[in-house]
This record gives structure tokens, sequence and C-alpha cells, in this order.
């Protein structure tokens, strides 16, 4: 956890930096920047403070040890599906309903249904048919 709190202070600092900077040359008429990057600031120092802290209490991670090796963190990361049609299909239906948010909120209304039908689809892949768990 000491990479990401040093990791989110540097981005942080660079953040409040760049607030004050964006700030001087805009002669601080322009809020919008000056608050976005005051935003990201604190949001950095937030994350930064939270692994901080979480690093305090727990123990070293194998990734945290300089002379560790990479196999010392390997695990499991879950099962995922080998030949699932679903994802492509919520892709699709996803994609469909961002572009009508562009275009128009026909083309949502039309893509909810799609989307809604491949997430049950998705989840619920594993309890019917040859599959069921």
């Amino acid at each position: 956890m000491k990479v990401e709190s040093a990791l989110f202070g540097v981005i942080g600092s660079f953040f409040a930096m760049m607030c004050l900077i964006y700030g001087f040359w805009s002669y601080w008429d322009e809020p919008v920047g000056t608050v976005g990057f005051a935003l990201g600031a604190a949001l950095c120092f937030m994350i930064s403070f939270f692994c901080w802290w979480t690093g305090r209490k727990t123990d070293l991670r194998p990734d945290d040890n300089p002379e560790g090796e990479i196999d010392e963190i390997e695990g499991d990361y879950g099962f995922f599906s080998p030949y699932s049609w679903w994802p492509l299909y919520l892709g699709g239906a996803a994609a469909l309903m961002f572009i009508g948010l562009a275009v128009g909120w026909w083309l949502v209304i039309l893509a909810v249904p799609l989307v809604a039908l491949a997430s049950v689809g998705w989840v619920f892949e594993y309890f019917r048919g040859d599959d069921a768990i």
C-alpha cells in the first residue's frame, strides 16, 4: 500500500499545483477549471490517505516486498465463462444505448430492454440448461 499511497500523493500534488497555475493564468475569473483541479487533488489526497491508513493496519503484501517473486501473489481470480455469448450481446446493447444518448432518446428506449435482457441472461446463464449448477 506504500506505493499506491505515494502514487496518489504525487498525482494529488500535481493537481494542486496545476490548480494554482490555472487559477493564476486565468486571473481566477474562470472557476470551472480551478474547481476541477482542486476536486481532483482532493480526491487523490483522500485515496492516498486511505491507502496509507489501511497500509498501516495490514501486513505487507507480497508485492510490497522489493525482493518478492511474481509467484507469491498468484492466486484464483474467479470463474469466467469460457464460451459465453452474453458479454457480446450486452456490449452491443450498451453501445446501442450510448449511441442513443448522442443521437436520440428513442434509440435509448429501444436499447434499454435489450440491455436488461442481456444482463439477466448473463447473470442467470448457469441456472438453466446443461450448465445448471
